[in-house]
């Protein structure tokens, strides 16, 4: 019966729409898929996981080391330089060891050479002349052995990524779950309107009865002020319900980022949703971000752990050089190739204090999300036992708000033989109109702690 009488109230408001707007009015489905596409909080929270993602790819990048082009350029007169370049571009010959000054100094007669010849500083080796000197080098450096830190830093940076899906994930539910109760106020406050426009309507009817009472001599003018005034006050309950109408209209327009004048609202009554604990759980944000925290722990503890292994790595280039710009390059070229290995064996145990301070920090995460568990649960229960609650009351105003309909309609009958006077009559309208606002307050109470269970769910299929 509850699900035909919401079926039946869902025809009841399309059909009222589509006499009051367009085929433009928006409903709660096409709402959400516009507001996962326009949300300027969501397409931010996308920017993040992209950043998040390139993080990710500058970690896995160290892998596969890194190639430099080195271009040096110099010009110097000093002595070690000049050889130096002389040397690197495979020119450097006899004579820049001054052997044509120590020729020149023995006579070049094949005999002994004078003891001057050795002991008097060259010129040529000493004073040489100064030399432009290009180098062009191509380095290759990649790391053999981490003692597995890259690939821990890797995982980290995916559970960072993993995050701030996460963080999206319930940016998304956040806003969905705003519109979805704005759909859902929407609807209570037309549906408090509707109850509130046929009391006015019956105000309007007693009001010329009234006043056709009075032309007769069987009602007196104070009667039809009263009727006036409490017409004035449904009155004015309206418009205020018209104005939240417009409030909740801006509202959903921000949410979607585009201008929203008409809605199509669902039954007002949200159905109790299917979940269990367990589901509630799993699905929950909260524990999967302090989950994916964990594990990121976990690889902060091998990245400490990885202080206690040795460092590999290894290396390989080629260059040329030449006083001109790849001058005789091919005549010039040389290579290199090497390997390091780094092992830090002591530190005053500063590796071990890391170690044991990454441990802690695990097991304070892993308790911490054994209390987050725990903290849903509890809140799971106090919400499921709120909705039995509201349940109950909203049954019970519902036979009231019929018991205070037939009440009226018995005192306005009896009103008109004169057996009860118009204030009898005002008052039981006035108990009419607050149970409407009542019944309003409490369902609109128990939808909130619905909407509340199925954050702490945060499942896809709950925002349909």
């Amino acid at each position: 019966m509850k699900k035909i009488a919401c079926a039946l109230c869902t025809s009841l408001l399309l059909n009222a729409s589509e006499l009051l707007t367009t085929n433009s009015s928006l409903s709660l489905e096409s709402a959400i898929s516009i507001l996962k596409s326009q949300n300027l909080e969501i397409k931010t929270a996308s920017y993040d996981i992209d950043s998040a993602k390139e993080d990710q790819k500058t970690v896995d990048g160290l892998h596969w080391g890194k190639l430099d082009f080195i271009q040096d350029y110099a010009h110097s007169n000093d002595a070690g330089n000049v050889f130096g370049f002389k040397l690197t571009s495979r020119e450097a010959t006899f004579g820049d060891f001054g052997a044509r000054e120590f020729m020149t100094a023995t006579g070049m007669n094949g005999g002994i050479p004078p003891e001057s010849a050795y002991t008097t500083p060259p010129e040529d080796l000493n004073y040489p002349d100064a030399r432009s000197f290009f180098q062009s080098k191509l380095k290759y450096e990649i790391p053999l052995f981490t003692g597995f830190k890259i690939n821990s830093y890797s995982e980290i940076m995916k559970a960072m990524t993993q995050m701030k899906n996460l963080d999206k994930n319930k940016i998304v539910k956040e806003k969905v779950y705003q519109l979805r109760k704005s759909f859902y106020d929407m609807a209570l406050l037309r549906d408090s309107k509707e109850h509130l426009t046929k009391i006015l309507d019956n105000i309007k009817t007693l009001e010329e009865m009234t006043k056709t009472m009075i032309e007769v001599g069987y009602a007196k003018k104070v009667d039809l002020l009263e009727v006036q005034a409490k017409k004035g006050d449904v009155e004015r309950v309206i418009s205020q319900i018209d104005s939240n109408q417009k409030l909740l209209y801006h509202y959903i327009s921000f949410l979607l980022n585009q201008d929203v004048k008409m809605i199509l609202t669902p039954c007002p009554d949200v159905e109790m949703p299917i979940l269990s604990n367990e589901n509630i759980l799993q699905n929950n944000i909260d524990i999967q971000r302090a989950t994916t925290g964990l594990k990121i722990r976990d690889n902060m503890l091998k990245v400490s752990q990885s202080a206690y292994y040795p460092m590999v790595g290894a290396f390989g280039e080629i260059s040329t050089a030449d006083d001109t710009f790849l001058g005789d390059a091919s005549d010039h070229k040389a290579y290199t190739v090497g390997a390091r290995v780094s092992w830090n064996l002591y530190n005053g145990g500063i590796d071990e204090a890391n170690i044991e301070k990454a441990k802690i920090q695990q097991l304070k995460t892993t308790t911490q999300l054994e209390l987050a568990k725990q903290g849903i649960l509890l809140k799971i229960r106090k919400i499921r036992t709120e909705i039995a609650t509201l349940n109950g009351d909203i049954e019970s105003l519902n036979k009231e708000f019929k018991l205070a309909n037939a009440i009226y309609e018995n005192y306005e009958g009896r009103y008109k033989e004169k057996l009860v006077s118009m204030s009898d009559v005002i008052i039981k309208q006035s108990q009419q109109i607050q149970k409407i606002l009542e019944l309003q307050q409490v369902k609109n109470s128990r939808n909130k702690r619905i909407f509340a269970l199925e954050k702490l769910a945060n499942g896809e299929n709950n925002e349909k």
